[in-house]
């Protein structure tokens, strides 16, 4: 039987992601126009030095980005602590999101310069070939059949595919326990395909948005939501008192920004940036700021794989 406060939650949420029938939305954990509860505050976000009289002539994609005057970026708006928006301030918070302020400020971009997109997993790919954006920062996991349509700086996090299940949940605490369960994940991403391929038992329910997976969590229409550990923390840790996270990751996901393929000048300057923000602490901090407030200290980044233009 559903709890009342179970209830008053859903009702909550329901009203902040009124907007979101198919495309990407916030979650509203939270009272309207509040911030985020526990999530990144801007005054502790670190700062990034902007470099100036910085030249990528060989992209045509920065070559575009000055002519218009400020870069595109393609973002998750639904994932506490990683790309998450404020529905009344239009502000975005999250550790993408600092990761992609750090690359605007290699390139030469302000924070002012930067207009950030939302873009929903099965869109990304289309949006970079489309030149609807100029890189894409948003849990987009580097794999070899991406790489033949997009190209991908870093990976700058690994992550590892999980399960989150509701507070009193007995039932589930691994994915050896999903044959036959409702199990929900985002349309057209990784996690997703994995269940259908390794896990052909359970019963699978995809939607553009991990908030409405989450949603139906609470509402018991589903049993469980399955995508990248640190995604399902965040969610966790907005309503610890009546979500968990069950079991160790099953996979291995690496975090990369996504580029246009033939962009191999951005893409190369890019993970020279991500080694350089790592190397002057700007990672951790952004990482503490954001990520780390739920609850994870800061792992090691992974080796940036600087593979041959293809």
């Amino acid at each position: 039987m559903k709890q009342p406060r179970v209830v008053l939650l859903v009702l909550t949420l329901t009203l902040a992601l009124a907007a979101t029938a198919v495309t990407a939305v916030t979650t509203g954990f939270g009272r309207s126009g509040s911030p985020p509860v526990k999530g990144p505050q801007p005054e502790d976000l670190p700062v990034y030095q902007v470099a100036t009289d910085f030249h990528l002539p060989d992209s045509p994609t920065w070559e575009e980005a000055k002519r218009r005057g400020h870069l595109v970026v393609g973002v998750k708006e639904d994932q506490p602590y990683l790309g998450e928006k404020d529905p009344a301030s239009g502000r975005y918070s999250g550790f993408d999101i600092e990761i992609a302020k750090m690359m605007a400020a290699s390139l030469g971009f302000g924070p002012t310069a930067v207009e950030f997109r939302t873009i929903a997993s099965a869109n990304r790919e289309t949006a970079l070939q489309n030149g609807q954006i100029d890189y894409y920062v948003g849990t987009y996991t580097i794999n070899d059949n991406r790489k033949k349509q997009v190209g991908f700086a870093g990976p700058y996090f690994m992550a590892g595919q999980s399960l989150l299940v509701r507070k009193g949940e007995k039932d589930i605490e691994g994915p050896g326990d999903l044959a036959g369960k409702k199990v929900c994940s985002a349309a057209g991403s990784t996690p997703y395909q994995r269940l259908q391929k390794e896990f052909p038992k359970a019963v699978l329910v995809a939607y553009d948005t991990y908030s409405i997976c989450v949603d139906n969590l609470l509402t018991y229409q589903v049993d469980a939501v399955s995508t990248d550990d640190p995604i399902l923390l965040g969610y966790a840790a907005k309503v610890p008192e009546e979500l968990k996270v069950v079991g160790a990751p099953f996979s291995e996901e690496p975090y990369g920004i996504g580029v246009p393929r033939g962009d191999t000048a951005l893409r190369l300057a890019l993970d020279d940036a991500l080694a350089a923000h790592e190397k002057n602490g700007d990672w951790k901090k952004a990482y503490d700021a954001t990520l780390g407030l739920s609850g994870n200290p800061a792992p090691q980044p992974p080796a940036i794989d600087r593979y041959p233009a293809n």
